[in-house]
């Protein structure tokens, strides 16, 4: 019989034998980590030659068994210069060896987006890299990443939108005044998915898709790198603005906790945020780390009172049944407010994850994904009971004010294996994507229903799924001063799905009601303020891409770089397309260089905008109307408007700029852009004036749809500084980034031979303008921090400038209508002046572990200016346009913040 309790014992004697024998055979290397104001958390401690690499703790200490020999450690941090230092052990030695680190410039921190060779500085590089450094991500008074990029980076562009459906809870994003279809998103190198929605709201990036930022959580993020050149050669299709790539974080030994509250000055939108962020090792050299994150964002309501009818046209009449039937005191808002605008209500869950798993000397798996929910609530225009086309009396008697309720899941994965093969750098990877977006009208009615009609419904959505495979294989040769060859190929298939609601939330019911004339009238079907996508709508499209690239890096000296790339790639709905690209830096000295670069490009139509088709109500200047947005596989568009299949958008890049360093304090870089955009997908004005025939089995009063209508040329320049130094006991920093960019459709309007004629119908004045001053001519992005002690102050301003709407009607002076601010006839248009925007902060870091911020955003509480022409508030709603947009109506918000690390 076997001695279980003897056999125990045995064990655990040789167990202890053989570990103090092997730990007799190593040494220990540890140390801490520090800057001028204490320990450093989170550095990257590496042994250079081998694979060993960890991060310090919390305390800024960090710790390596190895065997006896001699070891170069190095440490470093973003924005830190790297120190490397040398010793030798012996076995049993345990040796201390500590770094104290410099604050750098991100001008000498490796970027690894622009290039496939060995990551390289700016000052080394061919093309302008912004990098959002961790320390400026915690240290963002913003809990949004489209809204931290907005005031840190000039020419990225995004904010909140109004009215605007889906739009209202997904920003649209964009890089250098372009679109947000046209910037790739890259999370740890490999695309991200773009959004399920599509912009059709007249709101930037309408007719677009673009990329859903704020479904990743900030507290994921080690830094963001920015290419502001044209890549689509190097990482495909989109890529003409630029690429965005986000690079999620690998620390392993700190857990951070961040809280934080804030509330506006006008007592609304008080806000939440928590996050939590952890690392494990896995093994010596692996590593997983997770994040979650909440947010929650009370409604902002920056509505004017309303001035129009609401029970009659009679204006005597309706002001004694607005007194007789109390009814601003029954709408749900302040005063005579009957709509909500501003920031949408919402709240955001987030989960992620960021690992790699060391398989064998030479090869590692590495993965990441995550999941976000977001339920967003956003009303829309008020539907009053003078309007019973709409609106159910028996249901609603005072009317109502109808509620988009937005569901938002958004689910990523990505795993990949990367290693070394006979000398070449080989990485093997696949990536799943998938944004579903479900819509829910509630406190609104069907009215061709009656009194039948529910009061919310279930409206449909869209899915949009992405599958994308890569292999990238790489090598730096010794020839000449080094040549870096790349090459590769990605497979992705794509599939975008409408979904139908449910019936109550399209169907035309039948009835009818009698107008004030006493005339019988059918009312409008659907329900009101979102009909929902009918079943002849749904549909479930796949599409795939293929494409190959050569990459050849070749340092012809030690001054000069030469880079070129070509791309092939071939969609099975559109064809093939070949893109290059040939860029070059020279540098004069070690401390200035100049680059240079041309590239052609392309965009292929979304999926989006070849199959999308649906049903809305638009309001145009406080009029409803029924408007059915028609794809190209419609007979209606092909037919009654003569629209041809679409065509891919075809562009040409050309940069130039130089950057430098003055001296160990100042560094700075400025560069020059023109982009050419050829057949510009954009969607259509509406059409109905003339074809109510043909609209009418349709139930609609208008059709548009997406076409290939215009060329457009972008001008630009982009101007970067920054400044450090030590002052007193502390450091004082400063950055300087400013952007310029004018945007101008060139030619004439492209149109059909059946549309002839109608150019300022398919893309009117205000669409025009939409692309070429809807967003600020430039933006001016200042950051002053000085850490002294325990304390950090730190101040930001963003000087936005100049946005423009142009009504659609009023280029001719005919159509010019009564101001009633100033009782004069005036045209609509206007131009909103540039506006300067300050956010503050007062950090105090009690110890290791706590540090504590108090801050405001818009501290001064500055709003675009207002509405100056009457007809353009909508019967006084709006105050502040909707159309185009610097930074949002919120106004200021103070805030208070914990930051916890353990």
């Amino acid at each position: 019989m076997v001695d279980f309790k003897s056999s125990y014992f045995l064990f655990l004697f040789i167990f202890c034998l053989t570990t103090t024998t092997y730990s007799q055979t190593r040494a220990v290397i540890s140390g801490n980590v520090s800057d001028q104001f204490g320990n450093l958390p989170g550095a990257r401690i590496s042994i250079e030659g081998t694979d060993l690499l960890t991060t310090t703790d919390v305390n800024g200490n960090y710790s390596f068994n190895v065997d006896e020999g001699e070891y170069v450690v190095s440490a470093g941090f973003v924005m830190y210069t790297t120190v490397s230092k040398t010793v030798t052990v012996k076995v049993g030695d345990e040796v201390t060896l500590d770094f104290i680190l410099e604050t750098g410039f991100s001008m000498d921190q490796p970027v690894s987006l622009g290039s496939r060779a060995k990551p390289k500085s700016l000052l080394k590089n061919t093309a302008a890299v912004d990098i959002v450094a961790p320390q400026q991500l915690t240290n963002s008074s913003q809990v949004e990443l489209s809204h931290i990029l907005h005031y840190l980076i000039p020419s990225f562009h995004s904010t909140n939108q109004t009215i605007a459906d889906g739009t209202d809870h997904i920003d649209p994003a964009t890089l250098r005044g372009l679109g947000p279809d046209q910037v790739l998103v890259l999370v740890n190198g490999k695309r991200r998915h773009s959004s399920s929605l599509l912009n059709v709201n007249g709101t930037i990036g309408r007719g677009s898709v673009g990329t859903d930022f704020n479904a990743i959580p900030i507290a994921a993020i080690e830094r963001i790198e920015v290419l502001r050149d044209g890549a689509t050669s190097q990482y495909g299709s989109d890529a003409i603005a630029g690429v965005i790539n986000i690079i999620l974080k690998k620390q392993t030994e700190i857990i951070q906790i961040d809280n934080r509250a804030g509330i506006t000055t006008e007592g609304d939108g008080f806000n939440l945020y928590s996050s939590a962020n952890f690392g494990l090792k896995i093994g010596e050299e692996g590593f997983i780390n997770v994040t979650a994150e909440y947010r929650e964002r009370e409604s902002i309501n920056r509505a004017g009172n309303y001035t129009g009818r609401v029970y009659t046209n009679d204006v005597d009449q309706d002001e004694l049944l607005i007194q007789q039937n109390n009814f601003f005191q029954q709408t749900g808002y302040s005063d005579n407010r009957v709509m909500e605008i501003g920031s949408a209500e919402t709240q955001n869950l987030t989960l992620a994850f960021n690992g790699e798993i060391k398989m064998s000397d030479n090869a590692t798996f590495y993965m990441q994904g995550g999941r976000n929910y977001r339920e967003g609530n956003s009303k829309g225009f008020y539907r009053f009971p003078k309007d019973q086309d709409r609106v159910v009396l028996e249901l609603f008697p005072n009317g109502f004010s109808p509620e988009i309720l937005t569901d938002i899941q958004d689910d990523a994965i990505a795993g990949g294996i990367r290693g070394i093969k006979n000398g070449w750098d080989v990485d093997f990877s696949h990536s799943i994507g998938i944004n579903r977006l479900d819509y829910t009208v509630n406190n609104s009615n069907n009215a061709s229903l009656g009194v039948a009609s529910p009061r919310t419904f279930y409206a449909g959505g869209f899915i949009y799924k992405q599958n994308t495979t890569n292999l990238d294989i790489s090598r730096t040769f010794d020839w000449l001063s080094g040549i870096n060859i790349a090459f590769g190929a990605e497979l992705r298939v794509e599939n975008y799905q409408i979904i139908a609601g449910e019936e109550a939330s399209y169907i035309d019911g039948g009835s009818t009601f009698i107008n004030e004339n006493g005339i019988e009238q059918p009312r409008i079907a659907g329900a009101q303020v979102f009909p929902g996508f009918q079943p002849e709508n749904e549909l479930n499209r796949f599409r795939t891409n293929i494409s190959g690239y050569v990459d050849v890096e070749a340092n012809v000296t030690d001054e000069l770089l030469l880079r070129g790339a070509i791309r092939y790639e071939a969609y099975n709905d559109f064809g093939g397309q070949t893109i290059a690209k040939l860029s070059g830096r020279y540098r004069l000295n070690e401390n200035i260089s100049v680059r240079a670069g041309y590239s052609t490009g392309f965009r292929a139509p979304s999926l989006h905008q070849v199959f999308f088709q649906n049903v809305s109500t638009q309001f145009i200047n406080g009029e409803s109307l029924q408007v059915g947005t028609f794809n190209n596989e419609s007979a209606i568009v092909t037919e009654a408007f003569g629209i041809e299949k679409l065509k891919p958008e075809l562009s040409s890049h050309l940069s130039a700029g130089f950057s430098g360093k003055f001296n160990d304090n100042f560094t700075f870089s400025l560069d020059y852009y023109m982009i050419d955009i050829d057949d510009r997908i954009v969607l259509s004005g509406r059409f109905a004036e003339g074809y109510e025939t043909i609209l009418e089995p349709f139930n609609v009063g208008a059709a548009q749809f997406f076409t290939n209508a215009i060329d457009s040329k972008t001008n630009g320049a982009d101007a970067v500084l920054f400044f450090k130094t030590p002052l007193y006991e502390g450091e004082f920093n400063a950055s300087l980034g400013a952007n310029i960019t004018q945007t101008r459709v060139k030619g004439g309007i492209k149109v059909s031979q059946a549309l002839i004629g109608q150019e300022e119908v398919l893309f009117n004045r205000e669409e025009i303008s939409r692309v070429e001053d809807g967003q600020p001519s430039y933006k001016v992005n200042s950051l002053l921090s000085y850490d002294i002690n325990k304390f950090r102050f730190q101040l930001v301003n963003t000087v936005f400038g100049e946005v423009k709407f142009i009504h659609p009607q009023d280029g001719d002076s005919a159509n010019w209508v009564l101001n009633e601010f100033t009782g004069l006839v005036e045209t609509r248009d206007q131009t909103f002046s540039p506006k300067l925007v300050t956010d503050a902060a007062i950090s105090y870091q009690f110890n290791d572990y706590l540090k504590c911020t108090i801050g405001g955003n818009n501290v001064f509480n500055v709003f675009p200016d207002r509405h100056t022409h009457s007809a353009n508030t909508e019967d006084g709603n709006f105050m502040y346009s909707r159309r185009v947009q610097q930074f949002g109506v919120n106004g200021a918000n103070y805030f208070v913040r914990m930051l916890l690390r353990l």
